[in-house]
């Protein structure tokens, strides 16, 4: 049992930026991890992910505004959310993944809020 918190979500003007942390209760070294979102009436969405060895993969609404990143000593994987616009408003969840065959595990998520 792995536990994710979140943290980072917030209002925020469009055009501004946001980071994203999420901290495991465990080790993430081995673990592919990822950040999921869930906009109000929508399905959740996988955004982008990071493998073990470091190389991120980015989803469409990720692609040239955010930056995934992990710290295996501090457990902890981030988001950089650039040049957010509302319709990135939604529930951000982190989330684990040990054996890259899908996430096991999931935090409670954080809201982010984008104003126009």
């Amino acid at each position: 049992q792995v536990e994710l918190v979140e943290s980072g979500g917030g209002l925020v003007q469009a055009g501004g930026s946001l980071r994203l942390s999420c901290v495991a209760s465990g080790s993430i070294s081995m673990a592919t991890m990822g950040w999921e979102r869930q906009a109000p009436g929508k399905s959740r969405e996988l955004i982008a992910s990071i493998t073990k060895s470091g190389s991120p993969n980015y989803l469409d609404p990720a692609k040239g505004r955010f930056t995934i990143s992990r710290d295996n000593a501090k457990n902890t994987v981030y988001l950089q959310m650039d040049s957010l616009e509302p319709e990135d408003t939604a529930v951000y969840y982190c989330s684990y993944d040990p054996f890259g065959y899908g996430a096991l595990y999931w935090g409670q998520g954080t809201q982010v809020t984008v104003s126009s």
